[in-house]
């Protein structure tokens, strides 16, 4: 194969890598790009394939897991969409019982139920204990602090 094409499948790869965001296809555009270099070289595909194997396996189990930690280390853990839901507050719109109801959650109207057999009406101020689906599971207050309905914390009111 020319080198053209092994910095074209690189290219390919290093755009999959940019949705991923995974490094594995980084490696796999790394190790085409070593490939390409063996074929500038003048090597024969099989030794191209194999610079391409080699090259690959060798990045994939020694340069990701450390590209990994050194990631995972300096990037935070945010939460984003309904992951970040849980222990936020909501204020009721409508009626919530175990089966059903609506709030005002993070700016938005969300389907509700209560995590208990209580009922919360119109105007009060709930505790998110979890997101189901598209139903926010909540309950009168936060177990887990000193929750205040005279000072709800409702993201995007």
């Amino acid at each position: 194969m020319s080198i053209f094409w092994w910095i074209a499948i690189a290219i390919a790869l290093g755009v999959v890598e940019v949705i991923s965001v995974d490094l594995i296809f980084l490696m796999l555009a790394i190790a085409a790009l070593v490939a390409g270099g063996v074929s500038a070289l003048g090597a024969g595909f099989v030794a191209q394939m194999a610079a391409f194997a080699v090259s690959a396996l060798v990045l994939l189990f020694t340069v990701r897991p450390w590209g990994k930690r050194v990631l995972t280390k300096h990037t935070p853990n945010i939460q984003t969409n309904a992951q970040a839901l849980p222990g936020r507050t909501a204020l009721v719109t409508e009626l919530v019982t175990p089966a059903g109801g609506r709030v005002r959650l993070d700016g938005e109207i969300w389907s509700a139920r209560s995590a208990s057999n209580d009922s919360f009406a119109a105007g009060s101020h709930v505790f998110v204990e979890s997101i189901d689906g598209a139903t926010a599971v909540v309950s009168l207050s936060n177990p887990t602090t000193n929750y205040d309905p005279e000072k709800p914390d409702i993201a995007g009111q």
